[in-house]
């Protein structure tokens, strides 16, 4: 048993930031806020020097979110995304109807746009639904966040910790890897979500017809310049899929953001408009969790303690259910970095690799801070629609969608 005496001050400090997460509602701090003063507190109390610091940032990450942002920034702003979501979902007649449309069609999407994208431009679409149709905007919340997580696991370009995975080891063929373990589990997963929503929301759900509206495109130059980074983002996906089968390099995910930010940047009179309303306080949140898992990391603490446990980190199981526990304190992100760490010189199956994805990624489903797409899509919503979900309002939903995704793919990965 380790004692108290044995943990690192800088395991301590994240342990206190995801209790104060969690009681955040308690003392009106913003997540950001809790996680800088974890960070700065790492560095004042000399867990890890400012340079060592400054190299644990990933600013391919951070590069990412920022431009994404400015897309997503763009196709709120133009009203594009809420015209375009309202012509896809027309066909839903019913609550029903445009729950399940929702998750399959984020989910789905989420699997070649990432799900921190999806998490930017989806919330103010499942908000139009919300108000429009007088339904709980908690329950449109909850189906954008867990699907886009569920559907992110089954694609190596779903979310940044799968890239990182394929990335890392050598994977022939990514894409026909991961939907060859991962597909399947994930539609199942994403039906499954639908049927928890559909008991636990039950007052919420009826036949009432619904009478869809086309909102108007607001600003048409801004809307034809969304289009292209939206087309530039496809084009893009495309060729993540063609280039590994020729033998080619990828772009990474850096370069598609930037590539899809500069349409916005070069040629709207609103980029500086755009740029201000990027929510900086995330892109601050995500550089104080890289500083706060360094300065864990170089505590050997992690290392230490899989060394005393004995624990064998490459077994499926313990591979999905290490990472749906360490993402809660660290995020899935940074917990991906850490187990790839562990596992870098040794060799792993596919099987193994898939499972990372799958179970740091579920991990998302269990806690707000679980997943960075969580946190984006959350902070989001606290800024432009004043909508809070509470840490415990998620974990109530969240235990159930992490309880039946576990028992999905694990039936998948390690029964058949």
């Amino acid at each position: 048993m380790l004692s108290i005496i044995s943990i690192p001050l800088s395991v301590i400090i994240l342990l206190g930031v995801f209790i104060l997460v969690a009681f955040r509602q308690k003392t009106k701090l913003k997540i950001w806020q809790i996680v800088l003063a974890g960070a700065a507190l790492v560095l004042i109390t000399g867990q890890i020097g400012p340079a060592i610091a400054i190299s644990y940032i990933n600013y391919t990450v951070i590069i990412f979110l920022i431009c994404i942002f400015i897309v997503g920034g763009a196709l709120t702003e133009s009203g594009y995304i809420q015209n375009l979501s309202s012509r896809i979902f027309r066909s839903a007649k019913s609550i029903d109807a445009l729950v399940i449309s929702v998750i399959f069609f984020m989910g789905i999407t989420s699997m070649f746009l990432l799900n921190d994208t999806m998490a930017v431009i989806g919330v103010p679409v499942v908000m139009l639904f919300a108000t429009r149709e007088h339904i709980n905007p908690k329950l449109m919340l909850f189906a954008l966040m867990f699907s886009i997580t569920i559907g992110s696991i089954a694609s190596p370009i779903g979310s940044p910790q799968n890239i990182l995975i394929a990335s890392s080891r050598s994977i022939h063929s990514p894409f026909l890897v991961f939907f060859e373990y991962l597909l399947i589990p994930t539609m199942v997963s994403l039906l499954f979500l639908y049927f928890v929503l559909r008991i636990l929301y039950r007052d919420e759900f009826n036949r009432r017809p619904m009478h869809h509206e086309h909102p108007a495109v607001k600003d048409k130059k801004l809307a034809k310049l969304s289009k292209i980074s939206l087309s530039i983002i496809l084009i893009f996906v495309v060729m993540e899929i063609i280039l590994p089968l020729l033998g080619m390099p990828e772009p990474s995910i850096a370069v598609i953001a930037v590539a899809a930010s500069l349409p916005i940047i070069i040629f709207s009179k609103k980029r500086f408009q755009i740029i201000r309303g990027i929510d900086w306080s995330t892109i601050l949140l995500f550089i104080s969790l890289f500083v706060l898992v360094g300065s864990v990391w170089i505590s050997g603490f992690i290392q230490n303690t899989v060394l005393k446990l004995g624990v064998d980190v490459f077994s499926v199981p313990t591979i999905i259910i290490s990472n749906v526990i360490g993402s809660q304190f660290i995020s899935n992100v940074p917990m991906v970095l850490l187990y790839l760490k562990l596992i870098e010189y040794s060799s792993v199956s596919a099987v193994a690799l898939v499972a990372l994805a799958a179970g740091s990624t579920i991990a998302g489903n269990l806690t707000i801070m679980g997943a960075a797409s969580n946190i984006i899509a959350i902070q989001g919503a606290e800024k432009r629609y004043k909508q809070t979900i509470s840490f415990f309002e998620f974990l109530k939903i969240g235990v159930l969608v992490t309880l039946v995704n576990i028992l999905v793919y694990w039936f998948f990965l390690v029964l058949i």
